[in-house]
């Protein structure tokens, strides 16, 4: 019979001292409306997050157009470099939840972002900021790309290994529209007068006039309100909590690396085609208002995000990573007859339709893969504790410290994505001329990852299966 583990506080207490989701009977009774409280605040903080991550692929842009005088190649460093610290700081970020309580953990990393937005607005309204102040504005708000593994990390203690898939995607994939809502925002507030005369424009050929520091200040007040529900309605899980010493045995787990490159493969592609896409764009077909349409790339690929997870839980993470892989190489191989070159003038729309398919390619992509990570190390986890003899409820405590901290770590690596393919289409462009080297490349590693992901998982299906679930 299951047992109903009652709370020492009432259900509104900031920190939960009992939290057993496997239980299906706490699960209905308590846990479930618990859960969607504390997902549902998660979501738009990390929303928030992406927003302010992904400022440059906006921003960098523009910069040109209000006094500044950087490269192409400088432009593009300046939209990677945010997904370098972003990467970084996800490796502290993926420990910290059982450290110190997800609920201070995404108040403090919340607010922490107003930085980086005010001392952008003030930097763009000053033509003579160095380009090296830039580089540093550029890595402070990719601490904001740390938030994602906090985030599922701790969303990944609340709720039960059957239903994480859905979860985990809602949060990811909800948090990721922070790129499209940033890009649909951003070039329209930059044409208005919202903050007085803490913004001032600077008038265009067009004869409009163009406010840039609205592209950071506007979301401000946003940080600092949802900080505050963070504060006042999510909850710190007492059984969440871990040692760092507890939590760094899963970094020697060989799944571990195996899983970082499918998700750099996935994960990594949208963001870094979120970041460098309105560049590539503008280089490749400057004739287009690009900043029109880029916004729905990242939307389409953060709403593929949550549908990869609710298949994977019903069809199988391995099985929908692995036809995921085949459709991301088509595509890459179909973006090759649409750009411009000396004998032929391209195609905007069949580049950008294409593109649009490598966004949701790579939000599924990226759902599926957190499903088998999960999966994957709960199982490892569960074999281990069980070996030591270690009872249930702590073998399932134990199994989602390492989960989290696997989720956490597996998604810093991940996000170096953000900065190899800006660079790539960089480098790419100040070598040839063309882009066509750097698609070629990933053309080359999505077909690799389709083989590995087949390689160590696919030939065994059966060993990473759940009850009805494959992962």
């Amino acid at each position: 019979m299951s047992r109903v583990y009652p709370q020492s506080n009432n259900e509104q207490s900031k920190t939960l001292t009992h939290w057993q989701p496997e239980d299906e009977k706490f699960w209905s009774t308590q846990g479930a409306g618990i859960a969607r409280r504390n997902l549902w605040i998660s979501i738009p903080c990390l929303l928030l997050s992406f927003c302010v991550w992904m400022l440059f692929s906006a921003v960098a842009v523009n910069l040109n157009a209000v006094g500044f005088n950087f490269s192409t190649d400088q432009l593009f460093l300046l939209t990677a470099l945010p997904a370098v610290s972003g990467a970084i700081g996800r490796i502290p970020y993926s420990f910290i939840v059982p450290l110190i309580g997800g609920r201070r953990w995404t108040v403090i990393s919340t607010l922490i972002l107003i930085v980086p937005c005010l001392w952008l607005a003030y930097a763009v309204q000053h033509p003579q900021t160095s380009f090296v102040q830039f580089v540093m504005i550029a890595l402070l708000c990719g601490i904001a790309g740390a938030n994602f593994a906090s985030s599922m990390a701790n969303i990944s203690f609340f709720y039960p290994k059957v239903q994480q898939g859905k979860a985990l995607g809602l949060n990811g994939g909800l948090g990721n529209l922070g790129v499209s809502v940033m890009q649909l925002v951003v070039p329209l507030v930059v044409t208005l007068g919202l903050f007085g005369g803490i913004s001032t424009g600077v008038l265009q050929p067009s004869g409009d006039v163009l406010y840039l520091a609205n592209a950071a200040l506007v979301w401000v007040p946003f940080l600092i309100v949802l900080s505050l529900i963070a504060w006042f309605g999510m909850n710190d899980l007492k059984t969440a909590q871990a040692s760092l010493r507890d939590q760094l045995p899963v970094l020697k787990e060989p799944h571990l690396w195996s899983l970082s490159i499918l998700y750099l493969a996935t994960f990594g592609s949208f963001i870094g085609f979120s970041a460098g896409f309105s560049m590539l764009s503008k280089t490749q077909f400057p004739d287009y208002h690009i900043m029109t349409y880029a916004f729905f790339g990242p939307l389409v690929g953060a709403l593929a995000r949550p549908l990869g997870g609710v298949l994977s839980d019903r069809f199988g993470g391995i099985r929908v990573t692995i036809l995921n892989f085949i459709a991301m190489a088509l595509l890459t191989a179909g973006i090759f007859i649409t750009l411009p070159s000396t004998t032929q003038a391209g195609s905007f729309y069949l580049f950008f339709a294409i593109f649009i398919g490598l966004f949701a390619t790579s939000g599924l992509g990226s759902g599926s893969t957190f499903q088998m990570i999960a999966v994957i190390f709960r199982q490892i986890s569960l074999m281990k504790s069980r070996s030591l003899n270690l009872d249930e409820e702590t073998s399932l405590r134990k199994s989602s410290t390492d989960s989290a901290a696997a989720l956490g770590f597996i998604s810093s690596i991940g996000a170096i994505g953000g900065f190899f393919i800006p660079r790539a289409f960089g480098l790419s462009l100040s070598l040839t001329g063309s882009v066509l080297i750097a698609m070629k490349v990933f053309l080359v590693f999505y077909i690799g990852c389709a083989l590995l992901t087949w390689w160590v998982y696919g030939r065994r299906l059966t060993q990473f299966a759940t009850k009805k679930k494959v992962a």
